[in-house]
């Protein structure tokens, strides 16, 4: 069959699926209620089920008051005696696969349930909607006349018992139906590679030889990916490489930072990026409107959200609230209830409502990244805004970072320690710091508070990160790749005192 009428079909078929996500734009918090009414039922029967009795569950308002929130040690017990082939736990369906968790870089991994439900319904649905948005805003892509470049974990799968364990984009890769497999490149063999310096060099050779149209994966490593496959080819920016190339779909990290970077070697008016995101426990959220950053919550992909205001969480007078109490512009931690099994589970990110009809959001950070020894409260979002502010400023460009706390000493005062590692540094690092406190103070008051007059912080200090520091320690922690990212803030300084020793 020829390409272009592949095509046309694809683009039909895709765009069918729309009416469907008009339905839960409509009616938000009936198709939640009724999610989650149908997970109960699934589920009634499992030994959770039957702990919390689901069968006699007949509100939102009973689920909350007996089901308790739980995080990764709670649920741990359960997961590994899954791991270990027993049915039945807390999802019916036997579960196969657990995506082995890199969201961070601390040493202990979490393995998160893949049901064949979710696989489907979706992290797989989930593709295909991100394709049905885009072809919907943009009835002239020519996305399937080439292959997508996409970039995944580093990881292959690895058998253990009668279950499959690994990075959630090997599972997804594996599982891969032939259709996907043969629109994308590199082929399975190269993407499942375990190790990342040879994967890379292999990507860019099988690669530079296809007809790429659009790209995926996190940010960091893209970037890092694309700058080999410019210094393999000799040429400057990547349309002399792959002239019809469109779209770059990304998630996983901040792409703020990144976006002058990728404008340099992407110096096309009309390329497109569009975001998404998803994580090893489910797919959340889709950018589904062209250049607008905000992502549209998905609500029917077997998932029931909850949130926490941050103003509570983890205090004595913590609430959680369904999606229907939810206010514009307050932070949230994420509450999720899925069809892989997780029990009112908390992922660890923190949302920002932007809309409630229909619902959108922005990621804007972890629940434990985040800086709050003094009160100052200093979230991703605040900090990745500052740098972007004080950047521009000092015309600077970055490449990572990360920030810790100096803690108190006798009559010290406390501040703020970052080291950075910029493609174009600073012409005047003091310039640039100053630049950094102000737009903090500008976009965080709790930070301009402990700041004033120097009660609580003092002026931040900032390191000049050697040229692929980051890269060094993550490689050195054997976590290059796939979804591994530096940690932005911490409110310990384990990570602060191994960069600065490997910055000597």
């Amino acid at each position: 069959m020829p390409i272009p009428i592949v095509n046309s079909l694809a683009s039909w078929f895709l765009k069918k699926r729309f009416h469907q996500i008009e339905l839960f734009l409509k009616y938000p918090i009936d198709v939640q209620n009724e999610l989650l009414e149908e997970l109960l039922h699934t589920a009634k029967n499992t030994e959770v089920g039957k702990q919390y009795d689901f069968a006699s569950i007949n509100s939102y308002r009973e689920f909350s008051e007996r089901v308790p929130v739980t995080n990764y040690e709670d649920s741990q017990q359960q997961i590994e005696r899954a791991r270990k082939g027993e049915s039945n736990i807390f999802w019916p369906t036997p579960i196969k696969w657990f995506a082995k968790s890199s969201g961070t870089t601390n040493s202990k991994s979490k393995f998160i349930p893949v049901s064949s439900a979710s696989l489907e319904h979706c992290h797989y649905a989930a593709s295909k909607d991100l394709l049905c948005m885009y072809l919907n805003n943009n009835p002239d892509a020519n996305l399937f006349l080439g292959k997508s470049l996409r970039l995944g974990g580093s990881k292959k799968l690895y058998k253990e018992n009668e279950t499959v364990f690994g990075d959630l984009s090997a599972i997804l890769i594996d599982n891969m139906p032939f259709w996907a497999e043969y629109s994308s490149t590199p082929n399975n063999e190269v993407s499942l590679m375990a190790d990342w310096e040879v994967k890379m060099q292999a990507i860019v050779d099988q690669t530079i030889q296809e007809n790429v149209t659009s790209l995926a994966g996190v940010p960091s490593w893209m970037l890092v990916l694309l700058n080999n496959v410019l210094e393999s080819t000799g040429k400057t920016d990547l349309f002399e490489i792959w002239p019809n190339l469109e779209v770059y779909f990304h998630g996983g990290v901040n792409f703020d930072p990144y976006i002058e970077q990728y404008n340099a070697i992407l110096p096309k008016e009309n390329f497109r990026y569009y975001e998404i995101y998803n994580a090893s426990e489910g797919f959340f959220a889709i950018q589904d409107r062209n250049a607008n950053k905000e992502l549209l919550l998905m609500l029917d992909y077997g998932i029931f959200y909850e949130f926490i205001p941050m103003d509570t969480y983890g205090s004595a007078s913590q609430k959680v609230i369904p999606l229907g109490e939810v206010e514009v512009a307050k932070n949230y931690a994420i509450v999720i209830t899925t069809n892989a099994g997780l029990w009112r589970y908390k992922i660890g990110d923190t949302v920002r409502f932007t809309s409630i009809s229909p619902f959108r959001i922005k990621v804007t950070g972890r629940t434990k990244h985040h800086i709050n020894v003094f009160g100052e409260e200093l979230i991703i979002e605040n900090a990745e805004m500052a740098l972007k502010q004080a950047s521009k400023q000092t015309q600077c460009e970055i490449v990572d970072y990360t920030a810790a706390p100096i803690f108190m000493e006798g009559r010290k005062k406390g501040a703020h320690e970052w080291i950075i590692e910029f493609k174009i540094p600073p012409k005047d690092l003091t310039l640039f710091t100053k630049s950094l406190d102000t737009a903090l103070m500008d976009l965080n008051s709790d930070y301009e508070a402990k700041r004033f007059n120097n009660t609580t912080l003092t002026m931040p200090k900032v390191h000049l990160a050697r040229q692929k520091l980051f890269y060094d320690w993550l490689k050195q922690k054997n976590k290059l790749g796939g979804q591994h990212k530096v940690p932005r803030l911490s409110n310990k300084r384990d990570f602060m005192e191994e960069l600065l020793h490997l910055n000597k």
